[in-house]
C-alpha cells in the first residue's frame, strides 16, 4: 500500500506517513521511508549518514528544500531537490526549483521549473525518459 515501484535504487520500506489532512510547518528529519500525502512547509532531510526514501504523493505539497537519497515525486515541490542516489518523477510531478540527482527517471507529463544538475561520483548514470516520444533509449 505504501511501497514504491522499486527501480533498483529505493530499498527502504515506507514506515512513516504524513496523512492527506495533515499540515506541518517546520523541518522534518527522518530515517527509513517517509510518504507525504499532506502538506509540509519546511525542509525535509534524512538523518545524517542515512539515505532514506521519500515519496510525495499526487495530492501532496512540499514547500522547502528536499535532501534525501531516494526521492519519488508525484505531487508538488516548491524548492530545491537533492537526491543523492535516485530521483523518480512520475507523471503528475511538478518541481519548482533546481534538481540535483545521480540517477533520474522522468515520466511524460512531469514538470521541472529549474536546472537539472548531475551530482558527481555516479559510476553508472542512467537517464530514462519514460515516454513514447522515441527519445527514450
Amino acid at each position: 500500500m505504501f511501497g514504491t515501484k522499486n527501480s533498483g535504487a529505493a530499498k527502504n520500506a515506507i514506515d512513516t506517513l504524513i496523512g492527506i489532512n495533515t499540515k506541518i510547518e517546520g523541518d522534518v528529519t527522518f530515517c527509513g521511508g517517509l510518504r507525504i500525502d499532506g502538506e509540509v512547509r519546511g525542509n525535509i532531510r534524512c538523518e545524517e549518514g542515512q539515505q532514506g526514501t521519500l515519496v510525495i504523493s499526487e495530492k501532496a505539497t512540499v514547500e522547502g528544500e528536499v535532501r534525501v537519497g531516494h526521492v519519488v515525486v508525484n505531487g508538488t515541490i516548491i524548492g530545491p531537490v537533492s537526491a543523492s542516489e535516485s530521483l523518480e518523477l512520475l507523471s503528475a510531478a511538478h518541481v519548482t526549483g533546481d534538481v540535483e540527482y545521480q540517477q533520474i527517471e522522468i515520466q511524460q507529463g512531469a514538470v521541472i521549473e529549474g536546472r537539472l544538475v548531475h551530482l558527481p561520483g555516479a559510476k553508472n548514470v542512467e537517464l530514462k525518459l519514460a515516454s513514447n516520444s522515441g527519445l527514450a533509449d
